[in-house]
């Protein structure tokens, strides 16, 4: 988000963010509720930030970056740390971890250092207290000079010894640990007290198994892992905290022992008897850098959600040098991943005209990183959804993207007007032949009335050429508007017209270039029925739809010829679709176009006969197949019988889940409904 305001804006701007900020934190850390997505939320605290960095004179004592979490709820009696549990500034961008380490090279510019990267695993922290190697006191971080006494509840996580395990001086020996960290350590597990901290969390799989037992017994299913650890540490019986089958991962050993780095902290915890936090050392910030990255790319592959890794200075003597800032220590930082919501400012608001001559309105924002890409627009689908979010021109809003899916507006922050923000108003002409727009009896959408609108004209064609549709290679939207401006087609009849002799003049086009096009479109003059209805942009008749109609009628010209009542007796498709596939054939228009199609050599296929191995079930896909694409497993499960959707509903069948899942994952848990790998999947559509 662009931070260029003035001194007197930036105020107003950081005050604003304080007071959003602290009440998503209050209903989140101590009433367990989530109004927006912790990735919003990270988003919203990383600007104000930015924008303390940027005018520190600003920085209050009471604001969110300089306090750590809510307070502890009563029902638990409160414990002081001994020494605070501080928070982590995060990060998202490359640079920014730079710009880390610059500063900490400022502070001590002689000095040289290596990395500890390990997981920022997406649980509750909680410390323990050992005394004379025995369990004495499990604490929450609460506002991090007070938490919670939760010792009763944490007793019963499996993963956390009641006491301490003994090494080995040759154990300490195989794991380079010098004799004096041992003799120290023998020493405070004998009749000393000595510190852990890490995460409590809750495993995927006990997640889903959770939520299928409480689906079964009628019980609200549980939001997420995160929640449902925090929730379950809460419970003031144990043994309902016992029935959650917790897990604890520890990423410090706070006591001093003659450690010198924090790699032999990790060492030490592990032999002790703990689960430690996945991590690897790094001896520059490009390592650091590789770590992120594959951490990013196994996220689904591990048994619990984590949403970045933490750095950390590996030389423990330079903490002293570093120190901290606010609550927060100078040399760890958390390197988070993209998120797939943020927070942005909406610049403008435009209309789009669609193939079918639909008013899209669209927002165009400050720029914005999400899951990766950088996102300057975000659909507003129609006038109806902007009233109901209440979007203004100018307004800070989450948008939010998962996958391939456009960037949509999932909620408003009127919280943060300045009062400069404009009503959007639909225009009443096509911004692109000026011709009435109109929105038609019982639909929430308008329409160019131009049925020769440029603008509709260039997106069928878009349409017509794309892979679900005739899939010409080397013919792109950049290419069809050069080949409109020429004259050269107006109609997608054209393009099966076109010769190696119209294409070489053209700028761009060279001998090669004007061949290679022209083969694919002869290749591309065999189509399957099903894409060829998909290819002719029939209001309504998406993907799965085409496929129904090419079972159903087995040619074109036998649904050419179907009557109304026919196209409505059809399952799955309703008496919209059916009068919207009856009018099209109608149009003398379009029965030309199918004429001329056929006439410049397109030669339709007829459908596969169907198998019924997998009538009445619908599977939805996730990441990336190894096996085939995701076009090639949509085709083999409807050749099956079976349906495939593009969303998932309690409805849905089967969630396949290849390689670096999107959201539709996380949905399926919440929503009980079965996952399987893509080795299942083949294993279900073989013969």
């Amino acid at each position: 988000m662009d931070l260029k305001l003035s001194k007197k804006e930036a105020r107003e701007r950081i005050e604003k963010l304080k007071k959003l900020i602290n009440h998503y934190r209050y209903l989140y850390h101590v009433l367990d509720k989530e109004e927006i997505s912790p990735e919003a939320l990270d988003s919203l605290k990383h600007e104000l930030w930015r924008l303390e960095q940027q005018y520190p004179e600003f920085i209050t004592p009471d604001s969110p970056t300089q306090r750590v979490a809510g307070k502890p709820l009563d029902e638990f009696q409160k414990v002081s740390h001994k020494i605070p549990m501080l928070s982590l500034e995060d990060i998202f961008e490359e640079q920014e971890l730079y710009d880390w380490e610059k500063r900490l090279k400022r502070i001590a510019p002689y000095r040289s250092w290596d990395y500890y990267c390990e997981l920022k695993m997406d649980g509750l922290s909680v410390s323990l207290i050992y005394r004379q190697g025995i369990l004495h006191t499990a604490a929450t971080r609460g506002d991090g000079k007070t938490g919670e006494d939760v010792t009763q509840n944490v007793k019963t996580i499996e993963a956390v010894p009641l006491s301490l395990r003994e090494p080995t001086k040759e154990e300490f020996k195989q794991e380079g640990l010098s004799e004096i960290v041992y003799k120290n350590l023998l020493k405070v597990i004998k009749g000393g007290e000595i510190e852990f901290r890490g995460e409590v969390i809750m495993t995927k799989k006990v997640f889903n198994q959770l939520n299928k037992k409480y689906k079964k017994e009628g019980k609200p299913l549980l939001s997420n892992p995160r929640n449902a650890a925090a929730g379950s540490l809460r419970q003031l019986d144990p043994k309902i905290t016992a029935e959650r089958k917790l897990d604890y991962y520890v990423w410090q050993l706070v006591t001093d022992l003659g450690q010198k780095t924090f790699e032999e902290s990790t060492k030490i915890a592990k032999l002790c008897g703990f689960k430690i936090v996945p991590g690897n050392i790094a001896k520059d910030l490009k390592e650091v850098i590789t770590i992120h990255r594959q951490w990013l790319k196994n996220k689904e592959k591990l048994p619990f959600n984590y949403d970045g890794i933490v750095v950390k200075v590996n030389q423990l003597n330079l903490y002293k040098i570093f120190g901290v800032v606010g609550k927060a220590p100078r040399y760890w930082i958390a390197f988070k991943f993209q998120g797939k919501e943020a927070t942005t400012k909406i610049k403008d608001i435009i209309v789009q005209i669609g193939r079918t001559g639909k008013v899209t309105p669209v927002a165009i924002l400050e720029p914005v990183n999400l899951d990766g890409a950088i996102v300057s627009r975000a659909t507003l689908h129609n006038e109806d959804e902007i009233k109901r979010l209440g979007v203004k021109i100018g307004d800070t809003v989450i948008v939010r993207r998962a996958g391939e899916v456009i960037p949509e507006i999932v909620k408003t922050l009127p919280e943060l007007r300045t009062g400069k923000e404009r009503n959007f108003r639909m225009p009443k002409n096509c911004p692109v032949c000026g011709m009435p727009l109109e929105k038609k009896p019982g639909e929430v959408d308008y329409y160019c009335t131009n049925p020769n609108c440029f603008a509709t004209q260039k997106r069928f064609l878009y349409h017509f050429i794309s892979k679900k549709a005739f899939d010409i290679e080397h013919l792109g939207p950049k290419i069809i508007d050069q080949l409109i401006e020429e004259g050269l087609i107006e109609s997608p009849a054209d393009i099966f017209k076109l010769k190696r002799g119209d294409l070489v003049p053209l700028e761009r086009f060279a001998e090669k270039s004007a061949q290679n096009l022209i083969e694919a479109i002869e290749k591309a003059k065999t189509i399957p029925l099903e894409r060829f209805i998909y290819a002719l942009g029939i209001r309504h008749v998406g993907e799965e739809t085409a496929n129904i109609l090419a079972q159903k009628f087995g040619s074109i010209q036998s649904l050419e010829k179907a009557t109304l009542e026919e196209l409505e007796n059809i399952p799955d498709i309703g008496p919209i679709v059916a009068r919207s596939i009856y009018q099209w054939f109608k149009n003398k228009k379009n029965k030309k176009l199918v004429d001329d199609l056929l006439k410049n050599g397109v030669r339709i296929i007829p459908p596969k006969k169907i198998k019924e191995k997998l009538k009445g079930l619908t599977f939805v896909f996730t990441g990336a197949l190894n096996s085939m694409s995701r076009d090639e497993a949509s085709e083999r499960v409807r050749m099956l019988g079976g349906k495939v959707s593009s969303s998932i509903s309690r409805e849905t069948d089967y969630l396949v889940v290849g390689e670096n899942p999107g959201s539709k994952l996380e949905k399926a848990k919440q929503l009980g409904v079965k996952t399987i790998s893509e080795k299942k999947f083949l294993e279900l559509i073989s013969d």
